[in-house]
């Protein structure tokens, strides 16, 4: 049901919604309607301005203080989506961990740039340090373009004077902004979700000058040496694929731990739906393992 109703509404309007003028003007209306979904009762949220970012700290009702929490950076190609469109997923994630949960509402095109976006969450990040909770203690996750972000600011903690995250984890990050593998591959017409093509024309606002890509804004072309635990998550038919599997075989080339998991049968994003979907469920169970482990091993490492 989930891929038969990606396929016949969200792919055709992902296809043909502006990327500029008056019409494009109505994507954060997508995030505006989803505000009406209620809360979770077993959760208390804490409203966070930072300014240029805005932010909800989510946490199980009730919980003592922590000195670890998971930063959420959402997907929506830079272009739409928010706190309200992942609130669920971010309070799943808090109740399976038992951690607070910052999610955070960065700039987006095409207002915002690629680089303020980044900027915004890593003054996230400085956000937690100043509730007790260190960058070498944040789990950063995000999906599809949250999932570069993810990624990115891990890349890029040494240049913002911060220390690595504990983990990273991605799913179905967007973490190459070349789409001419992703057009050529056999996923480009299988995905029920994301139009190829339209990845090619939003990759270059994101990092492109007109004519070509900077491959440096790409995470996958990074120093990834540095990078701590990795765990990526993604649909086995859909076009970010590519990117999951360059960055895992990057991974293993850069001798960073990781973990690729292929899910069959499912869609971009899949975990965000993880109130709907049993393998959704389940895949968060692994995202909760992981954080666990990583959080565990930056303690013993402390």
């Amino acid at each position: 049901m989930i891929r038969w109703l990606c396929r016949i509404f969200v792919r055709p309007t992902l296809a043909w919604w502006p990327l500029r003028g008056p019409l494009s003007k109505m994507m954060p209306l997508v995030n505006l309607a989803l505000r009406v979904v209620p809360r979770l009762r077993e959760t208390e949220c804490e409203h966070v301005d930072g300014g240029t970012w805005r932010a909800e700290f989510v946490r199980p009702r009730g919980a003592a203080d922590s000195v670890a929490a998971i930063l959420y950076l959402h997907g929506g190609a830079f272009l739409f989506c928010g706190l309200a469109t992942h609130r669920r997923i971010v309070e799943r994630l808090a109740l399976r961990t038992g951690l607070p949960v910052l999610s955070v509402a960065y700039r987006h095109l095409p207002k915002g740039r690629l680089d303020e976006s980044l900027a915004d969450a890593a003054e996230a990040v400085r956000w937690l340090q100043t509730r007790g909770i260190a960058p070498d203690k944040v789990v950063c996750v995000g999906d599809s373009a949250g999932g570069h972000l993810a990624f990115a600011l891990a890349l890029n903690a040494p240049a913002a004077g911060l220390p690595r995250p504990a983990g990273v984890v991605g799913l179905s990050p967007w973490l190459d902004f070349d789409s001419v593998t992703k057009l050529g591959h056999r996923n480009a017409r299988s995905d029920v979700f994301i139009p190829a093509r339209r990845l090619s024309r939003v990759g270059m606002l994101c990092a492109g000058n007109g004519t070509e890509i900077d491959p440096v804004r790409s995470p996958v072309n990074g120093d990834l040496s540095c990078l701590p635990p990795v765990l990526i998550q993604c649909a086995e038919d859909e076009v970010l694929r590519c990117d999951a599997e360059l960055m895992a075989e990057r991974l293993s080339a850069a001798g960073v731990e990781h973990r690729l998991q292929i899910w069959q049968g499912q869609v971009h994003a899949f975990p965000v739906l993880g109130h709907v979907l049993p393998e959704s469920s389940a895949a968060l169970d692994e995202i909760a393992t992981f954080t666990t482990v990583v959080l565990a091993g930056s303690a013993n490492a402390a």
